[in-house]
């Protein structure tokens, strides 16, 4: 069995219908996410607000 960290980068992919994310936490572990396209797309326009100035 491979050790549960929460090393490593944040990622996305497409897996089946939906987008799967995954945020490693501090403390580890990670956030795992599963997405509708359209749910993406919103998280992204909204992180996209969020950072700009």
């Amino acid at each position: 069995m491979k050790p549960r960290t929460g090393d490593g980068p944040m990622e996305a992919s497409k897996e089946g219908r939906g987008v799967i994310m995954r945020v490693p936490l501090e403390g580890g572990g990670r956030l795992v996410v599963e997405l509708t396209a359209d749910e993406a797309g919103e998280l992204a326009s909204s992180l996209a607000d969020a950072t700009s100035g």
